[in-house]
């Protein structure tokens, strides 16, 4: 089932509802937006989305607003109080990804003025392609990491069905596999 198909079950949780409408599949321009979905979707990984979209706050207090600069210095202090911390999901490998993860973000910030310019300076890509350079950089990126993403940040497409009101409003938005596609 997809998740316009998903939303639109009766007693849907309003949160999915709200991230399926406003947020999932638009272009998002801000480096600390890009991280924080990054973050988000690896967290995700073997739990359910609902469950990090009622987590989402506790992640932005406990990772100080997703700012790369500060969560990059995180040291063995941080980490250990992002493990006590039960707001968001303590998992070491995790946590560990979201601190390296910020130093990319940094790398990327200093050689191409920010995440979103590097991302769109490899667009575009297959989804292949694109979980092969996400590895090569990134911690914790795996296929369906990687997929998601780039689907929910407007770079692969997918995140609506053509039949969905919100398709209409994410295409107006320039999501940028709508300006180019793969050859």
């Amino acid at each position: 089932m997809s998740y316009c198909d998903y939303i639109s079950q009766p007693g849907c949780d309003e949160l999915h509802i709200h991230y399926h409408n406003l947020r999932y599949g638009f272009p998002l321009d801000d480096d600390r937006e890009l991280f924080a979905r990054l973050v988000m979707e690896i967290n995700q990984a073997g739990l359910s989305w609902i469950t990090i979209l009622k987590k989402e706050r506790y992640f932005r207090l406990a990772y100080d607003d997703f700012r790369p600069e500060v969560v990059a210095a995180y040291g063995h202090r941080d980490v250990e109080r992002l493990m006590s911390d039960p707001g968001i999901i303590r998992n070491r490998l995790k946590i560990g990804a979201a601190i390296h993860n910020a130093g990319v973000v940094l790398s990327f910030q200093e050689e191409f003025g920010s995440l979103r310019a590097w991302l769109d300076a490899h667009h575009p890509l297959d989804l292949k392609d694109w979980v092969k350079l996400f590895r090569k950089h990134f911690r914790f990126t795996g296929g369906e990491i990687v997929n998601e993403f780039l689907m929910s940040t407007g770079y692969l497409p997918g995140a609506h069905h053509p039949h969905c009101p919100i398709y209409t409003k994410v295409l107006e938005s320039g999501p940028a596999w709508s300006q180019t596609a793969p050859g």
